[in-house]
């Protein structure tokens, strides 16, 4: 009985390590993945945009992007002048941006556990419709996303609004002026809208090769 209940419990533990790895993951792909940032640079006629050549839009972006997600840089954007409001929103995105990456180290530290455990026959982990635990959370998130991502892509600049009220509930510091921010001319609202797509389509590809993974095992036990 005792055994029973601690792997119910590892049970429960490895079921949210899962998602939130699969999460932090996806999110992570368009922050640490600047390459992405920088094909939109031409297709969303940035430079005309924002009035700057090229190299300039680039180095803007990585110096940003260096505050954001490394320990000890000082704010910068380049040559974008900015207001404290919009530096104030910076410091709110690097702090979510370090939480996310805490989050998905604590999780894939995790995971990895409780899975090379659970393969030892050390713990046994849930198998519901006969398959690793995996399965099902993947399967039940698979179905979660493609029904929010439906219903977000209604109307995607209500939902991105929406998102910024609840993330920074109180605050209203991410509605920049071009005047006062004009780094917000280097990042459209369709460079976030396509952020969302890579996040979305990182979550389903991760959530459907556990399904085939966990499919194809099942098969061969069969």
């Amino acid at each position: 009985m005792e055994n029973e209940k601690l792997n119910n419990a590892l049970t429960k533990i490895f079921v949210v390590a899962l998602v939130i790895l699969i999460l932090t993951f996806s999110i992570g792909l368009p922050i640490y993945f600047r390459p992405f940032y920088y094909l939109h640079i031409d297709a969303l006629s940035i430079p005309e945009r924002a009035g700057l050549p090229k190299a300039e839009i680039k180095e803007a972006y990585n110096e940003l992007l260096n505050y954001l997600t490394l320990p000890g840089v000082e704010f910068g954007v380049g040559v974008f002048h900015y207001s404290e409001a919009g530096k104030s929103h910076f410091e709110d995105c690097k702090a979510l941006f370090t939480l996310n990456l805490v989050l998905g180290l604590i999780s894939l530290a995790t995971v990895i556990s409780l899975w090379i455990l659970d393969k030892k026959g050390k713990i046994k982990l849930s198998r519901p419709e006969r398959h690793h635990i995996s399965y099902t959370v993947c399967k039940r998130m698979l179905t979660t996303v493609i029904i929010l991502t439906v219903l977000a892509s209604i109307n995607f600049t209500w939902t991105f609004e929406l998102f910024h009220k609840t993330i920074f509930m109180g605050k209203t510091n991410w509605g920049f002026a071009e005047t006062l921010d004009p780094i917000i001319l280097a990042l459209p609202e369709s460079f976030f809208r396509n952020c969302a797509i890579l996040i979305v389509s990182s979550i389903v590809v991760i959530c459907v090769s556990f399904i085939i993974y966990n499919k194809m095992k099942e098969n061969r036990r069969d």
